[in-house]
């Protein structure tokens, strides 16, 4: 009987020591699945404000409670890749780039963000979409090219660098 209990508590002990972690691994696993995750740059789109490799927090959650705003950073999916660009038209609006200045429904915009020059061009963005390019005009796939994105194919904001640590912190 002594013997009996003896096992059970040794077992139990076990039991509650591997049971801690595994709860810690499984709420470690929903807030990476639902509310944050890492996610690497790849290429050189976002350049000057991102590099090639910094690896950013990406926010899942924010954008079920607040607005996607003009000039937030966000991760878009396309239908092979995940791609990393500045939000620049909002839904309903007509973006137009002139002679390198951003037009907002005819109103002249400040865009500080854009690196290099920005060809001109006009689009009307439909009700629900979003208009996304990289901050390095001349080198960025972004909605030039692939058209506009609904709210369901942002994934999130991300604005914070971890890593490379040189570079950790706030990148809005």
């Amino acid at each position: 009987m002594e013997d009996e209990r003896k096992e059970k508590s040794k077992f139990r002990r076990i039991f509650d020591d591997y049971i801690s972690y595994v709860l810690i691994i499984i709420v470690v696993l929903l807030i990476k699945r639902f509310v944050v995750s890492p996610i690497r740059v790849n290429g050189a789109s976002m350049m000057k404000t991102l590099h090639n490799g910094d690896i950013m927090i990406l926010d899942e959650i924010s954008y079920r409670f607040h607005d996607i705003k003009r000039f937030d950073i966000v991760v878009v999916k396309t239908k092979g890749d995940l791609l990393i660009k500045r939000v620049i038209g909002l839904p309903g609006e007509f973006i137009e780039y002139k002679d390198n200045k951003l037009y907002v429904n005819d109103e002249e915009i400040e865009d500080s963000y854009g690196s290099q020059k920005t060809e001109d061009f006009k689009v009307k963005i439909p009700e629900g979409y979003y208009f996304v390019m990289g901050d390095n005009r001349t080198n960025s796939l972004d909605s030039r090219v692939l058209g506009v994105f609904s709210k369901k194919e942002i994934l999130g904001k991300t604005n914070l660098t971890i890593f490379p640590f040189n570079r950790f912190g706030n990148k809005e």
